[in-house]
C-alpha cells in the first residue's frame, strides 16, 4: 500500500498560497495606483469657475468616421458643439486634430467637410491629421502650433483627461461637453476611460513624446495652412 505524500502536498500547497498572496498584492498595488492617477487627472481636468476668455482655438478632439468618410455620432456632436462656440465667438478658429495615418482614413477631411458645408471659412480651419491619439492631439496643438489657451471639446466621459492633459503641458485651457444624446457604449466607454486615464498620467510623467514631432510634420502643419496644403492633402 503507497502511503500518501502529505509533505510533498503540504509544501506544494503553502507555495501555491504564497504564489496567490503576492498576485494578490501586485493587483491592489496596481489598482491602488491606478486610482490615483485617475483622482488626479479628474481633479485635474475640472472645468473653471467661469469660461475661459481669448481662446486662440477651439480644438475638436477626432473619432470614428464611416466607410464613406462620414463622421460619426460621437464626432458629429463634438462638431456640432464647436461650430455653436465658433458662431459665439469664443475663439476665431478650430483647430481639428484627428488620425489620417493612412490614405483610405482621414478623420480630418470629414470635419473640415462637415464644418465647411455649415458655412466655416476654410482659413479658420487648422488641420491636424497626426492626431492619433488624445496625447498626440493636445502634444502637437502645443509643440507644433503654439496653442497657449484653447477650449476642448469632447464628450464629458473624455473631457477630463483632455483637459488634464492640455495643462500638464502648459496650455491655459478648459473644456466643453458634446453630450448631445445617449450614445451606445457609454459604459464601455467610461470603464476603458480608468485605463487611458492612468495611461495619460504615465505618458506625461515619462516626459512621451508624439510619434510625428520632427522639423518636416511641423513644416507641413504650421499654424496658418496654406489651401493649397489644405486642398492636396484633405481633399
Amino acid at each position: 500500500m503507497t502511503r500518501p505524500r502529505s509533505g510533498r502536498t503540504s509544501a506544494f500547497g503553502a507555495r501555491g498560497r504564497r504564489v496567490v498572496a503576492v498576485v494578490a498584492a501586485l493587483v491592489a498595488l496596481v489598482c491602488a495606483a491606478s486610482l490615483a492617477c485617475n483622482v488626479v487627472v479628474v481633479r485635474g481636468g475640472r472645468a473653471m469657475p467661469a469660461p475661459i476668455e481669448g481662446a486662440e482655438v477651439i480644438v475638436v478632439l477626432g473619432a470614428g468616421i464611416g466607410p464613406d468618410g462620414s463622421v460619426s455620432q460621437v464626432l458629429g456632436d463634438r462638431l456640432e458643439t464647436a461650430l455653436a462656440l465658433y458662431r459665439a465667438g469664443r475663439a476665431p478658429r478650430l483647430l481639428l486634430t484627428g488620425d489620417h495615418s493612412s490614405a483610405e482614413y482621414d478623420e480630418v477631411a470629414a470635419m473640415r467637410r462637415w464644418l465647411e458645408q455649415r458655412g466655416v471659412p476654410r482659413d479658420a480651419l487648422l488641420l491636424d491629421g497626426a492626431g492619433v491619439d488624445t496625447f498626440s492631439s493636445i502634444s502637437r496643438a502645443r509643440t507644433v502650433y503654439g496653442v497657449g489657451r484653447a477650449i476642448v471639446v469632447t464628450q464629458a466621459f473624455h473631457l477630463p483627461r483632455a483637459v488634464w492633459l492640455a495643462r500638464a503641458m502648459g496650455i491655459d485651457a478648459d473644456g466643453v461637453a458634446a453630450d448631445l444624446r445617449p450614445y451606445r457604449g457609454a459604459v464601455w466607454f467610461e470603464l476603458r476611460e480608468v485605463i487611458s486615464r492612468t495611461k495619460a498620467w504615465l505618458d506625461v510623467s515619462i516626459g512621451r513624446t508624439p510619434r510625428r514631432l520632427d522639423p518636416i510634420a511641423a513644416r507641413a502643419l504650421p499654424l496658418v495652412p496654406p489651401v493649397r496644403l489644405a486642398r492636396d492633402r484633405y481633399a
